[in-house]
Order: structure tokens, then sequence, then C-alpha cells
């Protein structure tokens, strides 16, 4: 394994542990200092965001609800299952900006992931809003890592084409054979 790759390797880790930091101090801090723990508590921050207390038992978008103890648990499992493909695809990959995507999404998960065993639900509290219009269910900055991260795994995967794949699809160079 080459230098590079080793930094590019670190790179992730690094998103992945900020992400998971600042997510579950984000919710510390409006579950803790700002007092916003009953189901539905809100404060305003602008005209168009509020943080709001919600309890997802769910998964993404509060599907495949955890009515008990064995669904949360089945939640926790398959999730980790999930994070864990995700840190091996991540310690696989090359190319820089999928590893920091990578990292997005598995610092995101793993938050949920240690959200749903301590507490039983993930701690949802960004609520973005255009009057009653609501585009995004209320959510918090794990989703929004593992969102973005996905996002430019898609974009990358539609739409860049790497230099390495553009030179495996060119023709091979024809040589000049000069007789003497």
């Amino acid at each position: 394994m080459n230098l590079q790759m080793t930094v590019t390797r670190w790179i992730g880790l690094l998103v992945a542990a900020c992400v998971l930091l600042f997510d579950q101090f984000t919710k510390y801090y409006v579950t803790g200092p700002l007092g916003l723990n009953v189901e539905d508590d809100s404060l305003t921050v602008l005209p168009i965001f509020d943080l709001r207390f919600v309890k997802n038992v769910g998964v993404s978008l509060g599907l495949l609800p955890a009515s008990g103890e064995f669904m949360r648990w089945a939640l926790v499992l398959l999730t980790a299952g999930i994070a864990a493909g995700v840190a091996w695809w991540m310690m696989r990959e090359k190319k820089l900006p999928d590893v920091v995507a990578l990292g997005l999404v598995l610092g995101g998960a793993v938050g949920n992931i240690l959200d749903r065993a301590r507490l039983g639900y993930v701690v949802d509290f960004a609520d973005l809003h255009f009057g009653a219009w609501r585009p995004f269910l209320v959510f918090n900055v794990a989703d929004a890592a593992i969102t973005i991260g996905v996002l430019i795994l898609l974009f990358r995967a539609l739409f860049v084409r790497d230099k390495t794949a553009q030179s495996a699809d060119a023709p091979a160079p024809v040589e000049n054979e000069v007789n003497a």
C-alpha cells in the first residue's frame, strides 16, 4: 500500500469521525442546554428554520418503525451491517472524492446507530420549512451527511469520468514499423 492510499484512507476516517462528533454534539446541545427534549418542543431560529425535537423510531423517512425491543436491535444490526459495508468500501476506494463521500455516509450512519442503541430512537431536530410546506422531514446532522455523501457518490458515478477510466477506453497506440 502506497503513501497516497494511506493518506486517502485516513482522510476518510477523519471525515467520518468529524461527522460523528459534530452529530453527537448537536444532538446533545439541542436536547441538553437548549432543553428541547419533549416530543415536538421547538425553538424558532429563522423564519424558515426551527429546532424541533422528534424521536425517530424508524429508519430513513420514518420507514420500518421499531415498535419493540426486537425491532430496535434488528435495526441496529441492519444499519451496523450497512455501515460495516460502507467502511469496507471506503478502505478499498482509491479516489479521494469517493472516500470523502463514504466518510460522510459512515460518520452519519454511526451517529444514528449510537442514538438508536443508546436511546431506542434517533434524535432529529432540524426543521426546514417555508410556511406550512416542509420539503423534508425533521432531520439531524447525520441524516444530512448521509444524504450529501450519497448525492456525491451518485453524481460522480453518473457524470464524472476519471482519467484512468478514459485511458482504458482509448484505443492502444499503433506502433509504426520502419523497414530498413
